[in-house]
């Protein structure tokens, strides 16, 4: 669930926040490299996304869940079909033609699935806005049926849940049709200081569709890979510190890292007890608010979640208005103004549809404030980290019950397990003593609260409705000889470490590579944040097609 730390440029940044654990500043840096070696209607006439300039010939291209619907209460398409029509799909592009390998592994139950649904439906029952729609969730998420659950490591390649995590038994109950699990970066990039991205020893590495050699970004990679390439309606991914907002962005989505304790993260391999949540993954502001809605619920199991009493929404769609930016008050950060010339032409563009639409915009330096506390989130993290994973593994059905035995694992199969990169990261958590340890009680009270703190203050004396920034810059070479490196501008963090909501909007194309636009308030403030999503995104309407190029040049 980790991607960026610590507001260092995200894409992918374990290295220099394994080695400083401090925040490395809202700067940009060189962002692209020259090479690493119709409009698409939603579902009403004001949901409308950009256009590609090369037709795709696949029939579910773009489609959304009320599209879907409205198709298969018209009896147009069945759910068996629009499975059917999916499961083609990943075998053509997925698994051979350009190979994108974001689909892990595929359920064999799917279409029974389907089926029952469409049996439902037939005999009238509509279990709601996700009834036989097809999801593709994450690799680290509990399945109780014929599926593993692996976080991407061979260390659990025998571990079949005993059930389902809540927010998969919520999309059952919902009618959702589970075709899959996706790749994602090895233990969600907490594995090593030199790693690559959306690389796994079981699922090996998922690549951008936009452009074929270059990295979709973690840890959610597979599962913003096959949405931004149409393998699936929608998806789910998991974040720490930017592995929802990041892939998000870098292949061209809109993505929701909701409140923690929003959605249960009850059977989910952890990282974070107090940054970990699960979140949507889709082409529109209105599926993911559809999706986010479907699967927020209070969760014995996740004491986090009872926060989430009276406060967290059944329906998000109700905040979907055209006309949502009249009048807010929105906080960017300064440095983002400054720096690579077209992430520069980029961001003022979309300052300026914001203005159009009635925002004001306030120039507010956050990175400053947060730099000091940002020291200590990497320390929560490799506490919580052995805390969390030893909880899972102990009641997992797999031969590998610790962290410990993780590690040892890794040693005794070095060869395929860590081929390019070794697992520094576990070997440090290991070290670590438990949760109330000084170092880690320390820690915790600085990063969590003392961020809450700062951007609470910041929008409060700024009278601001939310803090907007670019998300990320573009997608990074595939590197597994180096490992990841510096993408420039990253925003994922500041919502991360306070546990607040986050959303990514389709900002437009630098040199045919997507980057997004991030919205994030205060704690429970989802629906605030996708009225101005949605606003900017039918404002703007910059979300593009992969055209699954072969390299920059190509």
């Amino acid at each position: 669930m980790l991607l960026v730390k610590a507001f260092q440029k995200p894409g992918m940044h374990r290295r220099n926040f394994l080695k400083t654990g401090s925040l490395a500043g809202l700067t940009i840096s060189t962002l692209v490299a020259a090479s690493c070696s119709a409009p698409a209607a939603d579902d009403k006439k004001t949901d409308t996304t950009a256009t590609d300039s090369k037709d795709d010939l696949f029939e579910l291209s773009e489609a959304t869940i009320t599209g879907l619907q409205e198709k298969m209460k018209s009896k147009q398409y069945t759910s068996r079909l629009l499975t059917e029509l999916y499961l083609k799909r990943i075998d053509e592009i997925d698994k051979n033609g350009p190979k994108l390998n974001s689909v892990i592994e595929l359920n064999k139950d799917a279409l029974n699935m389907a089926d029952a649904m469409d049996k439902e439906r037939a005999a009238g029952k509509v279990r709601g806005p996700l009834h036989g729609i097809p999801v593709l969730i994450k690799d680290n998420i509990n399945t109780g049926d014929n599926m593993h659950t692996t976080a991407g490591s061979l260390a659990l390649a025998d571990n079949f849940a005993k059930q389902d995590a809540f927010i998969v038994h919520k999309l059952r109950e919902a009618g959702a049709v589970l075709l899959g699990k996706t790749n994602l970066s090895e233990w969600a990039n907490f594995r090593s200081n030199h790693s690559t991205s959306a690389w796994s020893s079981r699922g090996g590495q998922t690549k951008c569709p936009y452009i074929l050699d270059r990295n979709p970004s973690g840890s959610s990679a597979g599962s913003g890979s096959a949405v931004a390439a149409n393998l699936c309606t929608i998806a789910i991914g998991t974040e720490t510190d930017g592995s929802i907002v990041s892939p998000s962005s870098v292949n061209g989505l809109v993505g929701i890292k909701p409140t923690v304790g929003l959605w249960s993260r009850s059977g989910i391999i952890p990282i974070s007890k107090t940054q970990d949540t699960a979140g949507p993954m889709a082409r529109t502001v209105r599926d993911a608010a559809i999706f986010l809605g479907a699967l927020a619920g209070v969760d014995p199991q996740d004491s986090f979640t009872l926060a989430g009493k009276g406060k967290a929404e059944t329906d998000y769609t109700k905040f979907l208005d055209a006309n949502g930016l009249q009048g807010k008050r929105l906080g960017i950060e300064k440095s983002a103004l400054e720096g690579n010339p077209g992430m520069e032409a980029l961001l003022q563009e979309a300052i300026n549809v914001l203005k159009a639409k009635g925002a004001t915009i306030v120039e507010i330096e956050l990175t400053k404030q947060l730099k000091d506390i940002g020291k200590n989130e990497f320390t929560v993290l490799v506490y919580e980290f052995k805390d969390g994973l030893n909880q899972y593994l102990s009641n997992a059905n797999s031969k590998v019950k610790t962290l410990a035995d993780v590690i040892a694992y890794n040693k005794q199969n070095e060869a395929k397990a860590m081929p390019f990169f070794k697992q520094e990261t576990l070997e440090y958590s290991q070290t670590k003593g438990d949760l109330n340890t000084k170092e880690y009680l320390d820690a915790i009270k600085q990063t969590n609260a003392g961020t809450r703190k700062v951007i609470d203050k910041m929008l409060a004396d700024n009278k601001l409705d939310a803090l907007i920034g670019p998300t990320n810059g573009p997608a990074v070479c595939i590197d597994l000889v180096n490992g990841d490196y510096d993408n420039g501008f990253g925003f994922s963090s500041p919502a991360a470490m306070a546990g607040y909501p986050h959303i990514t909007v389709p900002m437009g194309l630098l040199h045919g590579l997507p980057i997004g636009l991030s919205f994030f308030s205060t704690a429970w403030h989802e629906g605030e944040i996708i009225k101005l999503g949605y606003a900017y995104e039918q404002a703007s309407k910059k979300r593009v097609k992969p055209l699954f190029k072969v390299d920059l040049l190509g």
